[in-house]
């Protein structure tokens, strides 16, 4: 089983990754600041934030100044995931996207001081790039065809 994953570049105060995985009827949502990574040497940090309406896997755009997460919002990735393992502290997927591809797994740091603090590894397959390097999305082109909006209300 599995379903749609989406990856956001987000232009916020400070330029991070919403990697969305579309479960339980929702996305759930890790921000990664230094984005997501093909070589599987590269450990990245994935902030669990909280659940999106799955709408939101197709929103681009700017939010506006003075609204939470004010920034440009594009999509950097998005395809379909296989779930192969899923608990309480661990998802372990197959990504199918235009750029992450293979195997990952999110794993909860048991030492993390808010519970909410995971990795995001990329599996060790033939998908693993050594000199993979992140490309930002969000170009001159891109942020002129951008409109200023507000994204679909978050789940509650």
């Amino acid at each position: 089983m599995g379903g749609r994953f989406v990856v956001h570049e987000h232009h916020a105060s400070r330029l991070h990754f919403d990697f969305r995985l579309e479960l339980d009827g929702v996305l759930k949502s890790w921000a990664i600041p230094k984005g997501p990574s093909m070589n599987y040497k590269e450990k990245r940090l994935a902030v669990m934030v909280e659940d999106h309406p799955l709408e939101y896997a197709d929103f681009e755009g700017i939010i506006p100044e003075g609204s939470y997460g004010a920034g440009p919002v594009v999509i950097w990735d998005e395809g379909t995931f296989d779930l192969i393992e899923r608990t309480e502290d661990k998802i372990s997927f197959v990504l199918h996207g235009k750029k992450l591809k293979g195997g990952f797994t999110l794993t909860r740091l048991k030492k993390g001081k808010k519970g909410n603090e995971w990795l995001l590894i990329k599996k060790k397959d033939e998908y693993n790039d050594p000199s993979w390097k992140l490309e930002l999305a969000l170009t001159p082109e891109k942020r002129a065809q951008l409109k200023e909006r507000v994204p679909p209300c978050r789940a509650s």
